[in-house]
């Protein structure tokens, strides 16, 4: 799959997660009976994350690939960072702003990873010419 597709794939899904966060359900949400903790600021992460990966993706192969890659490591580090200042329970901030839970933890740790090697693996186009 090439980056451009892989990125507005990813960027869907971001921007599908942050409207769920604002709306009443099991999964992710502000309340403490979720799985996943997102209130707003988190939502909106989500959303302008989905919006770059588009951003990016309209950008060509290489910047593509480039930003997956990036935002893979990021999430990863989000991820690790958020278990060395909780662990499994309870709720923190990571950066400052960002609430998660030890179910986010685990879930960006593994996206993190997922999302690095859907980068690694991207295609390139082939020459036109």
């Amino acid at each position: 799959m090439r980056a451009q597709t892989i990125a507005m794939l990813i960027g869907l899904v971001f921007i599908a997660v942050g409207l769920l966060g604002f709306i009443d359900n099991p999964i992710i949400g502000d309340g403490e009976e979720v799985i996943f903790h997102a209130d707003t600021k988190h939502n909106m992460v989500h959303i302008v994350s989905g919006i770059l990966f588009f951003l990016f993706a309209m950008a060509g192969y290489q910047t593509a690939r480039r930003f997956i890659i990036l935002f893979g490591v990021v999430y990863l580090l989000i991820g690790i960072m958020g278990l060395v200042q909780i662990g499994d329970e309870g709720m923190t901030k990571v950066l400052g702003f960002l609430h998660v839970n030890g179910a986010d933890n685990y879930l960006h740790i593994g996206l993190g990873v997922l999302i690095i090697l859907l980068g690694f693996a991207a295609q390139k186009p082939a020459d036109n010419n």
